[in-house]
């Protein structure tokens, strides 16, 4: 779904998409459009495929809706400068090859011929001057429109429902090769109908045309779409956000038995680079995408992108793994405690896993070989594909991850393990939480997960200019078998005045292989200097957090969650009561403050904020450390504010949580209102 206010309105789309699609086909009758265009529903045959040769893996290129949406920038002179970027930054180069237009190309009318026209402010020479530009460039072309009679934007473009067999062949004409296919307007018209009868007539233009259709989900595609599409959205519109991503992630994750070469599930566009995320996070969104063998379509404007931005489109190795002609999708083999493995069977018998941290702060990761479904052998081959190195293990497969971070690895029992130096885990244990002027004890550890010993191993940690960072015990041993631990205690004090926020400490470790290949390993970690809350009751509101994630939009302080701006709330009210006081979120979403194990009692009344009429469906929960220590069932609009308070005695940090209660983020704006903290 691709409306002009996607972004900023995003969270209300469910209202729309149920307006639009509650429209019965008798109105679509009565507007002159039923017929011979529209097919009887199919029966999806037990093992479908379209088998026509097309997306035997997933599709890689680019779309400009996530970058430019229907602005004026979006127009011809974009689309080729796309084209031949893809050429001079080595994209194409890398695989990618399609270059979609999203919604807003045409004219708003039909000409007297009943024929799309091409706008020609944004398209001049029209869209067959920009096909055959970007073909010659060795590139494809990709076209949009919508399953209903208009597309998702307000203008109301013409959308190709009673006209599928004309707008095909137009499409087809032009020489497009991808058409996405949207769901907005469709006048209640059964999907499976709207969507094989243009199959059928793409079929019908002689011309080899991807069909990627954008359903957003809500009928399942999966179940029948395999031999109708070559790819079908499972979620709604994913938004610049790390919990926009998250959510998608848990939706689309389980349909793995659906996909397969020639039918993918397809989670939404990639938004690396479009600004919401830090490169951490985008990092952790290329490779789950990678992982689930998603279709990787570019979001961000390529003219202005950073060269962290094309490291992370243009990691080939990482891309490799999505594009694994074997086609599997990645499955989920343990999630607790936001510790994700997800591993993905390779062609060449190999597995790609995905380490991925959901949390807010640094975690050890680790599984096994034989867990991830490799085969029994004395030691393994384990490529880590940011770093692009290569180490032997003994079987173990782990790693300290960084918030939100994921850490890719391709594992296989390669008989040639022993040419490559011993995997070393390294990992910082103890509170990474400083209070200005007060030393801190960490103690870092340096693990050998390789077969062969580690000679000569050193480690260093260091922080930000000014800070003392002193080692307590040895920080050298002359060598770790496998399985041996170097444990090296530092003491970390900032200094008096130090702001509040996030530092980097850096931890390093140095050793020698069997064969004296020298290896250094680096893991990055932050440290939060924190001040405890004052003794008695504060509004949480007007306290510092440690972090904060919103699924749309910002946390704001004492107002809702309003639109997609930072403070644009409004006054936070719940069941027609207004409060004064307390945090405005949208899940999913997670704020945490450090109480500094002196503080006894949270409590607020939260709801679903009256802002949203009679949408949204959330859970609240409070976190002491690690552990839940109060929650509510699932809270909708129509329930009025409900009273929570945990015990949090002996908690150093204390989260706010809301979940989405397992149906999506649509609507979700909730409030923690009068939040207080006892200490």
């Amino acid at each position: 779904m691709r409306h002009p206010h996607t972004r900023t309105t995003r969270h209300t789309r469910t209202t729309r998409r149920r307006v639009a699609g509650a429209l019965t086909a008798g109105l679509l009758c009565a507007a002159g459009l039923a017929g011979p265009a529209l097919a009887a529903p199919v029966q999806s045959p037990a093992a479908p495929a379209l088998a026509d040769g097309l997306a035997l893996t997933p599709p890689m290129g680019f779309n400009n809706w996530n970058s430019t949406h229907c602005r004026a920038d979006f127009n011809e002179s974009m689309v080729k400068g796309i084209a031949d970027l893809f050429v001079a930054k080595g994209l194409k180069d890398a695989g990618y090859q399609y270059v979609n237009l999203d919604d807003c190309w045409a004219l708003p009318q039909r000409d007297a011929d009943g024929k799309l026209v091409p706008d020609p402010a944004r398209f001049p020479n029209g869209i067959k001057a920009v096909a055959d530009y970007v073909h010659s460039k060795g590139l494809k072309l990709g076209i949009y429109t919508s399953a209903g009679t208009k597309t998702c934007n307000s203008a109301g473009f013409p959308g190709a429902l009673g006209h599928e067999y004309s707008d095909a062949q137009q499409f087809a004409d032009w020489g497009v090769d991808y058409l996405k296919y949207d769901n907005c307007n469709n006048q209640g018209v059964d999907a499976e109908q709207r969507y094989t009868t243009m199959r059928d007539a793409l079929k019908a233009t002689g011309r080899p045309i991807v069909y990627s259709i954008c359903e957003w989900g809500q009928n399942k595609p999966w179940k029948w779409a395999s031999d109708v599409g070559h790819l079908w959205r499972t979620t709604g519109d994913i938004s610049d956000s790390w919990s926009s991503m998250l959510s998608i992630l848990k939706q689309n994750l389980p349909l793995a038995p659906y996909a397969g070469p020639g039918h993918w599930n397809d989670p939404d566009m990639l938004e690396v680079g479009n600004g919401g995320m830090t490169d951490t996070e985008y990092r952790s969104h290329f490779s789950l995408w990678s992982v689930m063998a998603a279709p990787l379509l570019i979001g961000t404007d390529l003219r202005k992108a950073s060269q962290g931005t094309l490291d992370i489109l243009d990691n080939k190795e990482v891309i490799a793994v999505d594009q694994d002609p074997l086609g599997k999708q990645g499955t989920d083999v343990s999630s607790a405690g936001g510790r994700w493995i997800i591993a993905k069977e390779m062609r060449d018998g190999s597995r790609a896993v995905a380490l991925f941290n959901e949390s807010g702060t640094a975690q050890r990761i680790a599984t096994t070989a034989s867990a991830v479904g490799l085969p029994d052998a004395t030691a393994y081959t384990l490529r880590d594909l940011w770093q692009h190195k290569s180490y032997n293990t003994a079987g173990t497969i782990a790693a300290t991850v960084p918030a939100h971070g994921t850490v890719l690895l391709r594992v296989s029992a390669d008989p040639r393990w022993a040419t490559h130096p011993p995997a070393a885990e390294l990992g910082l244990d103890g509170s990474s939480l400083l209070e200005a002027g007060t030393p801190a004890t960490l103690t870092s550890t340096v693990t050998d997960l390789g077969r062969t010993p580690a000679r000569q191993v050193s480690v260093s940690l260091t922080g930000p200019d000014g800070w003392t960072v002193r080692p307590s015990s040895p920080a050298t041993a002359a060598a770790l078998a496998t399985g041996s631990t170097l444990r090296t205690g530092w003491t970390v004090t900032a200094p008096a005045g130090t702001p509040t926020g996030s530092y980097g400490l850096t931890l390093q470790a140095r050793y020698l292989s069997p064969a004296g290949q020298r290896v250094t390993s680096t893991l990055s970690l932050t440290a939060s200097v924190v001040v405890r809350p004052p003794a008695g009751t504060s509004y949480l509101s007007d306290l510092p957090w440690l972090s904060a994630t919103s699924g749309w939009g910002s946390v704001e302080r004492d107002t809702s969650n309003g639109e997609s701006a930072a403070g644009d709330g409004h006054p936070i009210t719940l069941g027609g009561t207004v409060y004064a006081k307390g945090l405005g979120v949208h899940a999913l979403s997670d704020v945490s403050f450090y109480t500094g194990k002196a503080c006894s009692k949270v409590s607020a009344d939260v709801g679903v904020d009256d802002e949203k009429g009679t949408q949204g469906t959330v859970t609240f929960e409070i976190w002491a450390d690690g552990t839940k220590v109060a929650s509510t069932g699932v809270l909708t609009n129509a329930m009025p504010a409900q009273p929570l308070t945990a015990d949090v005695t002996g908690a150093q940090v204390v989260r706010l949580v809301v979940t989405d209660a397992g149906d999506g983020i649509d609507s979700d704006h909730a409030d923690w209102a009068d939040a207080r903290v006892s200490c």
